[in-house]
């Protein structure tokens, strides 16, 4: 391994996790070359309800999930943590673990960041960490080319961190690269619905998690 760690980070409730997250996660790995991508579950969600699986069952689907992947760490990290799950604290614990060398990348949908400006402490993410938006193919973030903003600290932001160079990737922090992956409309919503509904989510989730819900009987 080089000496400077290229380490992803995937936040979300992964309630459950699914394989639009392992794909994307695995496509991010493969193109910008990571050592590994941390899977951090949201213990305490600020922007929603409580998730309808519990802690450990979420913990637990997601060490599923990514078995077979050695790449892929399930970190608990903010289950660890007291208060609300804000994703600024998490970089900076992990700042703190491995230290100012290390390349943090983390990993967000381009609807995320359309609404990062919501986000707790967003002005300090990036000296944090890098930010890779994940694209749909043919996608392009609506304030590119000459399109109006929507929210214009958002493109302030944008334009002075953006870069298309892999080689800024190797810093520790302060870039905002966008990447197209596969597009997979896969909603955990949905999930839970098809099966509160009776319906099979066969494929849209690995199967060893698809049993794990079947035998405690979760989201119905």
């Amino acid at each position: 391994m080089r000496e400077q760690q290229l380490l992803g980070v995937v936040g979300g409730t992964f309630d459950p996790i699914h394989n639009g997250h392992l794909r994307m996660a695995l496509e991010v790995a493969n193109r910008l070359g990571l050592d590994e991508v941390r899977f951090i579950p949201s213990a305490r969600p600020p922007h929603r309800g409580e998730p309808d699986a519990t802690d450990r069952q979420r913990l637990e689907m997601v060490a599923l999930a990514i078995e077979g992947e050695p790449r892929f760490i399930l970190d608990d990290r903010e289950y660890r943590r007291e208060g609300e799950s804000y994703m600024v604290d998490t970089l900076e614990s992990l700042r703190q673990e491995l230290g100012s060398e290390a390349s943090l990348l983390l990993i967000i949908g381009s609807d995320a960041f359309l609404g990062l400006t919501g986000w707790h402490r967003w002005q300090q993410l990036l000296a944090l960490a890098h930010i890779v938006v994940v694209l749909r193919p043919g996608s392009e973030l609506m304030f590119e080319k000459g399109a109006k903003p929507r929210d214009l600290e958002l493109q302030k932001l944008y334009d002075m961190h953006h870069s298309t160079d892999l080689n800024d990737l190797k810093r520790s922090c302060g870039v905002i690269h966008s990447l197209e992956t596969t597009a997979l409309e896969i909603s955990a919503t949905e999930i839970r619905q098809m099966i509160a509904a009776g319906e099979s989510p066969q494929f849209l989730l690995p199967e060893t998690v698809l049993n794990y819900i079947d035998e405690r009987n979760l989201y119905r």
